[in-house]
C-alpha cells in the first residue's frame, strides 16, 4: 500500500526529487552489462540481449492488446462479456495454441543458452593456468606453469578518489589472445572472484578447486570485486586484471621471476639484519598484508580483530616464539592466516620485528630470518 501525506499525495512522488537531487552521490549507474572483452562474456552478453530483445517484445504486444481491449470494449460501449468465448473456434485452440507458441519462445532462448553453458564449462586446454586463492581480506595468484605468485592488496586511497575500494597494489596480469584457465579456491571461507568484462564470477570454496576460463580480446584494466560476503572486510577486496599485449605479459614474467628469484636469495641467506633493516622491510611487509584487520597503529578493531598495539604477545618478555608461532602458522578458530606458505623467511622475521617495536611495543627484540626457518 502507498502511503500518502497530509495533502494527499504518495510519499514516493515526494521522495522522487531527494532522490534525483542525490545522483552526485550515486555509483556508476548503467543501463546494460558492462561491455565484454573477451570471448566468453562475449556469449553471455549475446544472450542477455537475445532474452531482453525477445522479452521486450513479447511485454510490448501483450501490453498493447490489453490497452486495446480495454478502450474496445469497455462498458460505456455497450461491450458486453462473451459468455460463450470457450465455445468459439479461438476459445477452444488456444489452449493448444498459446503453450505452444511459448514453448516455442523457450527452445529459441533454450537453444542459445545450452551452447552458452557449454562455453562456460568448456575444459579445453590452456595456454596459461592460474590458481586464484581467496582469503581474508586480498587475492593471491599463483601462475602455475612459471612460479609467479602475486598478492593482491587493496591499494589505500582516499574516500574521494574515483577508484577508492576499487584499486590494488599487484594487479593479476594476463596475456590477450591466449585461453587462460583459473582454478578457484579458498584459505579460510566463501569467496567469489570474477571481473565482468572478461570472466563470469565463481564461488572459491575451501578445500575445493572450481574452474573458469576466458580469452581476452581487447587491452585494458578491468576491475571486479569478491562477490560473496564473506566477513567485516568484504568491501576490501577488489579484484583486478590488467590485459596486455602477449610480447608485454612475457616481459612482465622474465622481469616477475628475477625479483622473485632475488628475493628468495635474499631470504635464505644466512645474513644477520640489523634492526633497522627490519624495521623498514616489517613496515611494508606489515601495511601490505596485516593493516587491513589491525589497522594503521596496531589498535586492531574491538571484537573483531586483536590490538597489536600493547598486547601481550608483542609485549611480554620471552612472547617472540609465541608471536612467531601464530604468524607463522595461523590460530584455529579466529580470522588469523597461517602466513607461513605466504611469505619467506625474512618477511616474517621483518614483519614480528616491526610489531614488536612499533606503538609503543617495547619488546625491543630483534627476529632473524633463522629464527623464523626453525619455528616453520
Amino acid at each position: 500500500m502507498v502511503s500518502k501525506n497530509k495533502t494527499g499525495l504518495p510519499a514516493a512522488l515526494l521522495l522522487l526529487p531527494l532522490g534525483l537531487l542525490t545522483g552526485v552521490a550515486r555509483a556508476d549507474y548503467g543501463y546494460n552489462l558492462p561491455e565484454p572483452a573477451a570471448t566468453l562474456t562475449q556469449e553471455i552478453f549475446d544472450l542477455h540481449m537475445l532474452t531482453t530483445i525477445v522479452g521486450t517484445i513479447i511485454m510490448v504486444i501483450v501490453t498493447a492488446m490489453i490497452v486495446y481491449a480495454l478502450y474496445a470494449f469497455r462498458h460505456d460501449k455497450g461491450a458486453v462479456p462473451d459468455q460463450e468465448f470457450h465455445n468459439s473456434w479461438f476459445g477452444q485452440w488456444a489452449w493448444v495454441l498459446v503453450p505452444v507458441i511459448v514453448l516455442g519462445i523457450d527452445l529459441s532462448i533454450a537453444s542459445s543458452a545450452s551452447s552458452t553453458l557449454s562455453s562456460v564449462e568448456d575444459r579445453s586446454k590452456a595456454d596459461v593456468t592460474v590458481k586464484v586463492i581467496g582469503s581474508q581480506w586480498k587475492w593471491t595468484y599463483e601462475y602455475m606453469d612459471d612460479g609467479i605468485k602475486v598478492v593482491s592488496n587493496l591499494k589505500k586511497l582516499e574516500p574521494t578518489d574515483p577508484l577508492y575500494l576499487r584499486d590494488v597494489d599487484d594487479p593479476l596480469v594476463l596475456p590477450t589472445g591466449q585461453r587462460v584457465r583459473f582454478l578457484l579456491t579458498s584459505s579460510d571461507v566463501l569467496h567469489n572472484w570474477g571481473i565482468a568484462e572478461i570472466v563470469p564470477k565463481k564461488i572459491n570454496i575451501p578445500g575445493y578447486i572450481n574452474e573458469t576460463w576466458t580469452h581476452i580480446t581487447k587491452e585494458g584494466t578491468y576491475r571486479g570485486q569478491c562477490y560473496e560476503n564473506c566477513g567485516a572486510g568484504h568491501a576490501f577486496m577488489p579484484a583486478v586484471v590488467r590485459a596486455v599485449s602477449p610480447a608485454e605479459y612475457q616481459q612482465w614474467k622474465t622481469e616477475r621471476k628475477t625479483q622473485h628469484a632475488q628475493a628468495a636469495a635474499e631470504a635464505s641467506s644466512d645474513k644477520v639484519w640489523a634492526k633497522e633493516e627490519l624495521m623498514a622491510k616489517g613496515q611494508e611487509v606489515y601495511t601490505k598484508n596485516c593493516l587491513a584487520c589491525h589497522q594503521a597503529q596496531g589498535q586492531g578493531i574491538p571484537g573483531v580483530f586483536p590490538a597489536l598495539a600493547g598486547g601481550k604477545i608483542t609485549n611480554g618478555a620471552g612472547a617472540a616464539a609465541d608471536h612467531i608461532n601464530i604468524v607463522v602458522k595461523g590460530k584455529t578458530g579466529t580470522a588469523m592466516a597461517a602466513w607461513g606458505p605466504q611469505l619467506n623467511d625474512l618477511d616474517i622475521a621483518a614483519v614480528v620485528t616491526f610489531e614488536r617495536n612499533s606503538w609503543g611495543n617495547t619488546a625491543g627484540d630483534v627476529v632473524q630470518p633463522k629464527d623464523i626457518k626453525a619455528a616453520r
